[in-house]
């Protein structure tokens, strides 16, 4: 199996506690909590700062010394409804108890400001439609670089139907080089509808140095540390995918694959 993809511990307690270290880069950390009821899940954030999305299930959250109530909402992750998410600054912690089953994904970065802890969704987060074709896909975006309360954290959800092509044309946001291009690494928490599917991942370089293609299954993480990354769900099989990016510059601008460039002029 590629290095880039990591398989859950299991299905119940942290299923996935991806680091900078464990990944080999600097930036983005990722984890997965999977609960029953009244069970606890709490953190201290150091030095990281942190977004909790609700991926399925409720729990109730005290994060940065307030209680923020029941959060959560979307008992599947296919019912496609608006996230409930919570932002946690750096230098401070969070607790959640689990009022149902429930599925929490704590995305992280380097934080440095202390923003102040908020609630993010469902309020002003809105399913929008990306793509022609059978490259169509639906997003949440749960705090991109308009929402200016992070410093490093890019937060998204996705939405691709069966048969259809994601994260695609191929691109690249791997060279610290703005406006042209941003150095973010990048995480996709995968989900598939029926679970016992699969999908398929391809991560390459243009110089072919790095070339993985993956058969992702339902709970994985694909890591892509740099080159480009498209997702594919085969026929039968919807997929969902949770991205985290971060690096040096909060800003997302990516360069196409060059076998690729004429569909991205076409299409714009």
């Amino acid at each position: 199996m590629s290095t880039l993809q990591r398989k859950p511990f299991g299905t119940h307690g942290k299923v996935h506690d991806i680091t900078p270290a464990s990944a080999g880069w600097r930036y983005v950390g990722f984890g997965l909590y999977k609960l029953r009821p009244g069970e606890t899940a709490e953190e201290l954030t150091g030095d990281r700062e942190i977004i909790l999305v609700m991926v399925e299930g409720k729990a109730a959250f005290h994060a940065d010394g307030q209680d923020w109530g029941v959060l959560g909402d979307r008992m599947n992750v296919f019912e496609k409804t608006p996230p409930h998410c919570l932002y946690v600054p750096n230098s401070s912690a969070w607790k959640a108890v689990a009022e149902t089953d429930c599925t929490i994904a704590v995305c992280t970065a380097p934080g440095k400001s202390g923003h102040e802890a908020r609630r993010i969704g469902p309020e002003g987060i809105q399913l929008t439609e990306r793509g022609k074709g059978t490259n169509t896909r639906y997003i949440n975006n749960i705090a991109m670089e308009a929402e200016n309360y992070a410093d490093s954290l890019l937060v998204t959800e996705v939405f691709t139907p069966a048969g259809h092509w994601s994260s695609f044309p191929s691109h690249r946001h791997d060279e610290d080089d703005y406006p042209r291009i941003t150095y973010l690494e990048e995480t996709y928490y995968h989900r598939l509808n029926p679970a016992d599917g699969f999908g398929i991942q391809r991560v390459y370089t243009d110089d072919g140095q790095l070339d993985e293609t993956m058969a992702v299954s339902d709970g994985d993480v694909v890591l892509v540390p740099r080159g480009h990354h498209p997702c594919g769900a085969p026929y039968g099989f919807e997929m969902y995918y949770l991205n985290v990016m971060a690096g040096p510059l909060r800003k997302w601008r990516f360069v196409a694959a060059p076998e690729v460039e004429w569909i991205m002029e076409r299409d714009a």
